[in-house]
C-alpha cells in the first residue's frame, strides 16, 4: 500500500513538479522526486539521507550541493518519508477497513407482472440491500440459466440510501407452460452459498400457502391484543366503580 502525490509548484518564470510516496511494506522504499521543465531533476532517498541529480547541468549540481550540504532538510525529510507519511497511511487504511471489509447479505423477491399480450408473463426478481456492489442475478428454467434479454427492462445497478445496492432481473415466460422458474443470487455475503427464490406451479403454490398463514396468523394477532385490550379496560372499569363513593357490596 502506498500513497503518491504530483503537486504542480508554478515558480515564474519556471515549473518544478514535486512527486512524494510511501509505503506500509518495510522493504518497499519511499521517495521525493521533483522534475523541472517536464524532466527529472533531483530525488531525495531517506535510506541514507542524501540528494541525487538526474542531470549533469550546472543547475543540477548547485541545488545538490546546496540542499546535501542543509542537514535539517535532510533530517526533516527522512523523517516526513518514514514515519510521518507511513504512519499516516496507516491509520487512513485502519479507518476504511470496516468499511472496505463489509459485507451486508441480499435480500431477494419473485413477483410477477402483467403484459398487454396475455400469453406473456414477466417473473421479475428484486435483489436489494447488498453490499459490496459485485453481484449476480440470473433466471434458471428447469436448472438452465436463461440468457439475458435487455429488452425486457431489467434494472441495471443502483445505489440506496444506506450505501447498499439494489438490481432487478426480468425473465418472460408463458403462463402455465410447465417450466419450473427459480432466480438464484450469488453473493460474498452469502458464505459461497446461493440464494434461490422459487417460481413456477410449486414455487407459487408455497408462496399462497405462505401468505395465506401469514395473513391467518395476523388476524389471530389482531385478535388476541383486542382481547386483552377489553380485559385490560374492563378491569379499570371495575377499579373504578369501586371507588365511587356510595359504591354497596
Amino acid at each position: 500500500m502506498g500513497l503518491t502525490v504530483a503537486p504542480p509548484c508554478l515558480v515564474d518564470p519556471m515549473i518544478v513538479q514535486c512527486f512524494v510516496g510511501c509505503h506500509v511494506a518495510p522493504d518497499d522504499d519511499s521517495f521525493f522526486k521533483a522534475a523541472y521543465e517536464g524532466q527529472d531533476f533531483l530525488s531525495f532517498s531517506p535510506r541514507n539521507g542524501s540528494w541525487t541529480r538526474w542531470r549533469d547541468d550546472d543547475l543540477a549540481r548547485d541545488v545538490q550541493a546546496t540542499l546535501n550540504n542543509d542537514e535539517g532538510t535532510s533530517v526533516t525529510f527522512t523523517h516526513i518519508l518514514n514515519v510521518t507519511c507511513p504512519k499516516s497511511l496507516r491509520a487512513l487504511s485502519q479507518l476504511g477497513k470496516e468499511d472496505l471489509e463489509r459485507q451486508v447479505q441480499p435480500m431477494a423477491v419473485v413477483f410477477a407482472r402483467q403484459t398487454p399480450d396475455p400469453s406473456r408473463l414477466l417473473l421479475v426478481c428484486r435483489v436489494t440491500g447488498f453490499y459490496p456492489s459485485a453481484v449476480r442475478v440470473s433466471w434458471l428454467r428447469d436448472g438452465h440459466e436463461v440468457p439475458p434479454d435487455p429488452t425486457l427492462g431489467s434494472m441495471p445497478l443502483l445505489p440506496n440510501a444506506d450505501l447498499t445496492y439494489q438490481l432487478r432481473r426480468v425473465v418472460a415466460m408463458a403462463p402455465g407452460d410447465g417450466h419450473s422458474y427459480v432466480c438464484r443470487v450469488q453473493h460474498s455475503s452469502l458464505g459461497g452459498r446461493d440464494l434461490l427464490l422459487p417460481w413456477g406451479p410449486d414455487g407459487a403454490k408455497t408462496s399462497h400457502v405462505t401468505w395465506i398463514i401469514i395473513v391467518i396468523l395476523l388476524m389471530v394477532a389482531v385478535a388476541i391484543a383486542g382481547v386483552l385490550w377489553w380485559r385490560r379496560r374492563k378491569s379499570y372499569e371495575d377499579v373504578d366503580a369501586v371507588r365511587r363513593p356510595g359504591f354497596l357490596i
